[in-house]
Formats: C-alpha cells, structure tokens, sequence
C-alpha cells in the first residue's frame, strides 16, 4: 500500500483506537448490553439504538465528514488533506466523547425524546468516527453540488422517516423547542 493511503488510514486508525480506549475508560460498553453486535439497528425509540455498528444517526456522521471538510478546507486552504483530516478526527473524537458523558446524556433525555438514552457502545461510537471518515474522503472527491445533495438528502431522510436529523439534533440539544419534541414523539 503506498504512503498516500497509508497516511490517512492510520491517522483514522489511531484516532480511533484512542477514542475506543477513553470511551471504555469512561464506563461505556464495548458492545450492545444485548451480547451481540448487528451492522444496522433501526428502532430508534431502543434501548439498543446507537448500540451497533450503524443507525439512524450514521448519516448524521457522514454530514459531520462533509462539513468538516469544507470547514478545514475553507480555514486551512494550504493545509494537506492529511492535516484537515487529523483536525477532523479531533473534532469527532472530542465530540463521541463529550457526547458520552453524563451531562449530555442527561441533555439528550431532557430535551428530545431519547428517553432510554444511557450513550453510545464503544463500537457505535468507533462506527460512527469512521463514518465521519468516509464523509470527510466523499466531500474530498465529489463536487461541492455533490456534497450539499448528499447532506439535503439526508436530512430530508432522516426528518421524514424518524423525524430527526443533524440539525434537528443540533436544534434540541442548544435550544428545545417543546413543539418540535412533541412533534418528534407523534
């Protein structure tokens, strides 16, 4: 393999590997509590939601890799792919992180209607950096019209089929709404 892709593909590995470690650390588990592990969980309203490899929220992952892309490329025009790359692992990871910490769990389950919400298995979380990954490597390929498609649709996807999304997410933890809770909760 030619150091190219080797680069990239070990900044990811170690990223995540040292995530893995924190995330484990901080008390969650490896896997669902359930004893196994399924590529796709599609019951969100779930005690094993953002249990297994991917989810809902996976495409949410994939958009965090677009819009880390843009904004590294837009901060950093000189910076090589590998540097925007790190920076994007380090805004991930620091966000698997926090994101699994008592104070945003109890956030999650206060302002949206992840009521069983108790974080994310070490696997998921893992899941959903690489996620992130293939993103970051799809906005750095495909034409910027590309991205924004792929960002539209899936957010248009996600706010129909289980009435929530990125921005939604990102709406309910910053600011509730109540009428967008209820709404969310049919």
């Amino acid at each position: 393999m030619n150091r190219t892709v080797l680069n990239p593909l070990l900044i990811a590995a170690f990223a995540i590997g040292a995530t893995a470690v924190v995330l484990y650390t901080m008390g969650q588990p490896l896997i669902c509590k359930c004893g196994y592990v399924k590529l796709w969980h599609g019951v969100v309203v779930s005690s094993e939601n953002s249990q297994h490899l991917s989810d809902w929220y996976t495409p949410s992952h994939i958009i965090h890799g677009i819009l880390f892309f843009g904004l590294f490329r837009l901060l950093l025009p000189r910076a090589s792919l590998n540097v925007r790359l790190a920076l994007s692992l380090v805004v991930e990871c620091a966000w698997e992180i926090v994101e699994n910490t008592d104070a945003i769990i109890n956030r999650y389950r206060e302002s949206t209607i992840s009521l069983d919400y108790f974080g994310d298995s070490v696997i998921n979380s893992s899941a959903d950096i690489l996620a992130m990954v293939v993103g970051f490597f799809l906005a750095a390929r495909l034409p910027v019209w590309a991205s924004v498609a792929i960002i539209v649709v899936f957010e248009a996807l996600t706010t129909w089929l289980i009435r929530d999304g990125l921005a939604l997410n990102i709406l309910m933890l910053a600011w509730p709404v109540e009428a967008v809770k209820v709404w969310q909760g049919g």
